[in-house]
């Protein structure tokens, strides 16, 4: 589906039954799928699927990715809601989902990666958002993306399930800050087994030296850092000395850092890879 440019202002859902459907933007910039739901709203006309009177987290989606194979590239997903609490742009619960030259624009929970093991792939995009903007259990790929951090906060927060191989796994990306974020981290587990690694990346002076946290004061998971997998391999710039980091991450070794080669990480059992 060719999608010319526009403000398309409207929730997208892409149920289950529709799978392989792909949507090319006609620009980056000018291809917009804007929404502005965020959770605690009001749900207009009574209430949602689930008979809720007001959007949580799951329901404040832009665009739902429910179909298997589905693709988008060269255009816009937005929350426009502002910093109002969680407000999710693209929200995917499909396996084998690529994502190319897209911007994924929101504040919190820009980016909602659900499914234990769904694998879903994102190159050449921009994200951005302000606290826990790319979660969830999926195993998520970002290849030479650009991460920036609106405020001080926390880019990830992976809820991994246990014994899943992989989490979010970023490689050769870019994180940058807009002006008021300072001291960002690179994730903080949102399950217990949280996983997530970051490989051949450009971490500016907002990433704090501790890297990481254990998100304290969480009664019902207590202790994460006892689980949690927080690793990283030869990034660069200003927040990549890994001297500070925290004692419970770790660095890579060369031989461990080859696991995470891209068609390794969203093969699955399938052999699936999208750049054919």
């Amino acid at each position: 589906i060719f999608i010319k440019k526009g403000t398309y202002h409207e929730k997208l859902h892409i149920p289950s039954w529709k799978t392989n459907i792909s949507l090319i933007g006609e620009s980056k910039e000018a291809t917009i799928i804007s929404y502005d739901d965020y959770s605690g709203k009001k749900v207009p006309n009574g209430k949602d699927q689930f008979g809720r009177d007001k959007f949580g987290t799951f329901t404040s989606y832009t665009v739902l990715v429910q179909g298997n194979g589905f693709m988008a590239e060269n255009l816009t997903i937005e929350n426009t809601a502002g910093r109002v609490g969680q407000a999710v742009a693209l929200h995917i619960e499909a396996d084998r989902v690529f994502i190319k030259d897209c911007r994924l624009l929101g504040n919190q929970d820009t980016l909602y990666l659900a499914t234990e093991n769904a694998r879903q792939y994102f190159l050449n995009c921009f994200i951005e958002g302000t606290t826990d903007f790319i979660f969830g259990e999926a195993i998520a790929l970002f290849e030479n993306c650009i991460i920036k951090s609106l405020v001080n906060s926390y880019i990830t927060a992976a809820s991994t399930k246990q014994g899943q191989l992989y989490g979010f796994v970023f490689l050769n990306c870019k994180l940058e800050a807009g002006p008021l974020a300072t001291k960002v981290f690179l994730g903080r587990p949102w399950r217990p087994f949280a996983k997530t690694v970051f490989l051949y990346c450009e971490l500016g002076a907002h990433i704090v030296a501790e890297g990481w946290n254990e998100w304290k004061g969480d009664t019902m998971f207590p202790n994460k850092e006892k689980t949690a997998y927080y690793a990283e391999f030869e990034n660069r710039d200003k927040g990549a000395n890994f001297q500070g980091r925290v004692v419970w991450s770790k660095q890579l070794s060369k031989k461990e850092a080859k696991q995470y080669q891209p068609k390794q990480v969203i093969k699955g059992n399938d052999g699936w890879w999208p750049l054919k």
